[in-house]
C-alpha cells in the first residue's frame, strides 16, 4: 500500500485544469452591413456565442451624453468588463473592452501608437480562475505596413515579459491580410490556433462574404485548444464586418 504522505504528494502534483470559451470580435461600432447601428443586435450575437471572455475590438464608449456600448454590453450580458481606450470618436471613448464572467484582477493598458498612424493600443486583463491567474491580452493592430511591424514586435515583448507569469491568451484583430511579418513574428514566440485544422470555413472578414482571416487567436503557456468554431448565423453575419471567432480552451495550471 502506497504511504499516504506519497499519495497526497502525488495528488498535490496533478495540475488543475479548467476549460473556458473565449471570443475575439471586431463589432465595427456595432453599426451593421445594413448601415444601421443597433448594440442589441450585437449583443443578441455575443450571448449566442456563450464565451466566459470576450475580446471586443472598435467599441464606442462612454461620452458626455452617457454610457457606451462596453457598458450597455456589460449590463445585457452580465458580464464584468475592462475598457481600453485608443482614442476618441466623436467625443467618446473608442477602443477595446474585454468582457469576462471571470472576477477580473486586474487591467493594464500598453500604448501601440506608432508615429502619424491611428492611435493604437493594447489591454491584458488578468482574471481569476479559482485562485490562479489566465493573462488575457486584446490587440487591434493598424492597417500599415511598417506600423503593423512595429506593434508586433511591441506586442511580442510585451507577452513574453517573464515577469507576468502563468498561460496567456492573446486574440483580436491583427489586420494583416495575408500571412506576413506579424504572422511570422507572433508564431516564433507563441503557439497559434490553426484554423485549417479546426474549420472548412475560417475567413473572418468582411461578415457576409468573408474573403479575409483578419482575426486570430495566439497563446502560451499550459493551454489546450478543444474546438474552434467561428458562427454564421444570419443575425452574425450582418451585425459586423468582422465574425466572432470562438474557441474553447483547456487550461492547465
Amino acid at each position: 500500500m502506497r504511504e499516504p504522505q506519497a499519495l497526497s504528494h502525488i495528488i498535490a502534483s496533478v495540475p488543475e485544469t479548467r476549460t473556458i470559451r473565449v471570443a475575439t470580435y471586431n463589432i465595427h461600432r456595432g453599426r451593421g452591413l445594413d448601415g444601421r447601428t443597433r448594440p442589441e443586435r450585437t449583443a443578441e450575437v455575443l450571448a449566442g456565442v456563450d464565451a466566459d471572455i470576450i475580446a471586443l475590438q472598435e467599441v464606442v464608449g462612454a461620452g458626455p451624453d452617457g454610457g457606451g456600448q462596453a457598458e450597455y454590453l456589460g449590463a445585457v450580458l452580465g458580464m464584468g468588463w475592462v475598457m481600453a481606450a485608443a482614442r476618441h470618436l466623436r467625443g467618446r471613448l473608442f477602443g477595446n473592452v474585454i468582457l469576462s464572467r471571470l472576477p477580473i484582477q486586474r487591467h493594464v493598458q500598453y500604448d501601440l501608437s506608432w508615429k502619424t498612424c491611428e492611435s493604437r493600443c493594447l489591454q491584458r486583463a488578468d482574471l481569476d480562475l479559482g485562485g490562479q491567474l489566465l493573462h488575457f491580452y486584446n490587440v487591434h493592430l493598424g492597417t500599415a505596413y511598417l506600423e503593423r511591424q512595429f506593434q508586433a514586435e511591441r506586442l511580442a515583448a510585451i507577452v513574453g515579459d517573464r515577469r507576468v507569469a502563468g498561460p496567456k491568451v492573446v486574440l483580436g484583430d491583427f489586420n494583416e491580410w495575408m500571412k506576413g511579418l506579424v504572422t511570422t513574428l507572433l508564431s516564433e514566440r507563441l503557439k497559434s490556433i490553426d484554423l485549417g485544422s479546426h474549420l472548412k470555413r475560417r475567413r473572418t472578414y468582411p461578415g457576409i462574404f468573408p474573403i479575409l482571416h483578419l482575426d486570430h487567436i495566439y497563446y502560451e503557456g499550459r493551454v489546450d485548444v478543444v474546438t474552434v468554431t467561428l458562427p454564421r448565423t444570419r443575425r452574425a453575419l450582418v451585425a459586423s464586418d468582422h465574425l466572432p471567432l470562438v474557441a474553447d480552451l483547456k487550461i492547465r495550471f
